[in-house]
């Protein structure tokens, strides 16, 4: 069964406004990036780890073979827009690497496991994205 997930993000998205920009579980945000190629915005809904004023987010795309869209577009444009807590605000996308990368990735896999589970599906690190407000 192939799962709708422009529709299983619209949900998320709705529900996720209805509580004031709060999620149901882990922490989750709101990421408008600009489209690469489009040059339209693109809402998606994605879980982070705080860290140290900023917000860190993962391009697992569930274990996917290929970097998620949102990812793609930030890298052409790091200015992107976070929505979380009930607040909004612009922020600057910069790529973790190297020993942050990694104790990053073990701090939201310790809380979310199932990130584990979508990198023993793929063969690509996933990129670790920390978001600085502006």
């Amino acid at each position: 069964m192939k799962i709708d997930l422009r529709a299983m993000n619209e949900r998320v998205i709705a529900d996720f406004r209805a509580r004031g920009g709060q999620a149901d579980g882990p922490p989750m945000l709101l990421l408008t990036t600009t489209g690469a190629r489009s040059g339209r915005p693109h809402l998606t809904p994605l879980l982070f780890l705080p860290d140290a004023g900023r917000q860190v987010v993962f391009a697992a795309a569930g274990g996917a073979p290929e970097h998620p869209d949102w990812y793609r577009n930030l890298i052409a444009d790091p200015e992107v827009t976070v929505e979380t807590g009930g607040e909004t605000f612009t922020a600057r996308a910069a790529e973790v690497t190297g020993e942050e990368r990694d104790r990053l990735f073990a701090a939201q896999a310790a809380v979310f496991d199932r990130l584990t589970e979508h990198q023993a599906k793929t063969g690509r690190p996933f990129p670790v994205i920390a978001l600085t407000r502006a």
